[in-house]
């Protein structure tokens, strides 16, 4: 009987320890970060969690995975490369699977910022391919977004802008649409 008075106890004292120490906390949705993320010899790494589009002139619709590095070679300037990886969906056709690599240059403008966000253009141009098929083509993108630093080294961000590929360089066929993506930056310090 010792013992299991002394085993109740001692839980009981666990019970109340570990109400003891509870803490109620809020988590954190934005941070007031000023310039230092984009500051010049920063790093960013990230991408777009999805790329969704649809095509203005075939009836198709596509998803995309964009990861992204990029270097700041000077105060709100990065520079970098994408890779371009998707799917797309044709209708009444085979679905095809698409790869790329795209370098960009982002510019994250100063006017209509706040303490914890940057509006930024980006602008990027590359080459592509699609599996069936062996087509490579030429690829260009101008986009706008808005990123919204959730912690001091983190933003969520939302893109949107006008997409264009042609499928074999030579001919006068290409293809054309928008686009909007969410995704994720890291912004990493660089060496001062």
């Amino acid at each position: 009987m010792r013992k299991f008075t002394f085993l109740i106890a001692l839980l009981g004292g666990f019970i109340f320890t570990a109400q003891a120490q509870r803490v109620e906390t809020t988590p954190q949705t934005s941070a007031n970060v000023g310039l230092e993320p984009i500051k010049q010899g920063n790093w960013m790494v990230g991408g777009s969690v999805g790329n969704i589009g649809y095509s203005f002139e075939g009836d198709q619709f596509n998803i995309n995975l964009n990861p992204r590095a990029g270097y700041f070679v000077t105060d709100g300037l990065a520079i970098g490369a994408q890779a371009n990886l998707g799917f797309t969906a044709i209708s009444g056709d085979d679905n095809v699977y698409n790869y790329g690599i795209s370098p960009f240059v982002r510019y994250y403008f100063p006017g209509g910022a706040s303490a914890s966000s940057r509006f930024f253009g980006q602008g990027d141009i590359g080459i592509a391919g699609s599996r069936p098929g062996s087509d490579v083509s030429l690829a260009l993108g101008a986009n706008v977004g808005y990123a919204h630093f959730i912690t001091q080294t983190v933003a969520l961000e939302v893109m949107a802008g006008y997409n264009y590929s042609k499928a074999n360089v030579n001919s006068g066929s290409g293809q054309t649409g928008l686009g909007v993506s969410v995704g994720f930056q890291i912004y990493l310090p660089g060496r001062r």
